[in-house]
């Protein structure tokens, strides 16, 4: 019996040494690619002193100068002092105390301007996860405690998220979204206050040879929404994804609305005060302009 425990003992000495030869085996001989991966995780560390640029070094695609008080270097567009968003919130009026959707922050700096206006919450939707990562670090640079950024689709968002919001803030989304149509329909059930810069589709402003329309794909499409006939069109990125700058959205197979049916569109969904501000037909991506609506009866 003894003799059976000791041969089985055996065995398995003989079992694990062989085991841990074939380990150093890896590491000594053929284990370059353990030592690849070893060196791999190494890299990931960051043994130079803690900063502010270091944070900001540590996920790739910044498109967005960040404030000054966030000392750290980011990309190149002035967005943290936006004329457009001061516009906005000009045209609503204090954001005190107000409850606030903003759809895409990208890397948080409309985010920093409402915040800074006083809001009370900011619900900050973003797909992208290298944008939402930015957006983190922005809000632990420049502290925006009122701020909570959530990663996912914004559209399931406002379709499962119960909360009505004073106002909601959409720049540069619209024209990204593969239903934009139904989209604002969504958004007049939880907003009585809408801002939203976006491109749109003009036969004038952009006629059938202006080469910024060789990304669109197919002809026209009307829908009828609301008793009304709405002019979209489909519009590729054209592998504009692989870039970690990226802003676009979940989908190659987006649409872009005529100028005129987006602002009848508006009005069909209760936003019986419509303003226009910062209509620029020369935009190298298309025509584009600074929309809010609200409902003045309310």
């Amino acid at each position: 019996m003894f003799e059976r425990i000791s041969k089985t003992t055996a065995g398995a000495r003989t079992a694990i040494a062989d085991g841990l030869r074939r380990v150093a085996d890896r590491i000594a001989g053929s284990g370059s690619e353990v030592l690849g991966e070893k060196a791999n995780l190494l890299a990931e560390y960051v043994t130079s002193m803690p900063s502010p640029q270091n944070a900001v070094d540590s996920v790739p695609g910044w498109n967005m100068v960040l404030p000054p008080e966030a000392g750290a270097t980011g990309g190149t567009g002035y967005y943290f002092c936006d004329p457009r968003i001061e516009w906005a919130i000009s045209q609503h009026g204090s954001l005190a105390g107000a409850t606030v959707l903003e759809l895409g922050p990208l890397e948080a700096s409309h985010t920093y301007m409402l915040h800074r206006q006083g809001a009370a919450l900011i619900d900050a939707v973003e797909a992208n996860r290298l944008a939402f990562l930015r957006c983190l670090i922005v809000k632990e640079l420049v502290g925006l405690p009122n701020a909570k950024f959530h990663l996912g689709d914004f559209v399931k968002w406002i379709e499962n998220t119960p909360t009505h919001y004073d106002m909601i803030v959409g720049s540069g989304v619209l024209y990204h979204l593969q239903d934009p149509i139904n989209f604002i329909e969504m958004l007049s059930r939880k907003t009585n206050s809408l801002y939203l810069w976006t491109h749109f589709l003009d036969d004038a402003a952009m006629p059938e040879d202006d080469r910024r329309r060789t990304v669109f794909v197919g002809g026209v499409e009307t829908i009828r929404h609301r008793d009304l006939d709405i002019r979209i069109i489909r519009r590729s990125y054209h592998n504009a994804w692989t870039n970690a700058t990226f802003c676009g959205g979940l989908s190659d197979n987006h649409m872009w609305i005529y100028r005129d049916d987006l602002l009848k569109l508006l009005g069909a969904c209760g936003f019986d005060d419509v303003r226009i501000a910062h209509e620029d037909h020369q935009h190298p991506n298309g025509p584009a302009f600074s929309v809010y609506a609200r409902r003045a009866s309310v």
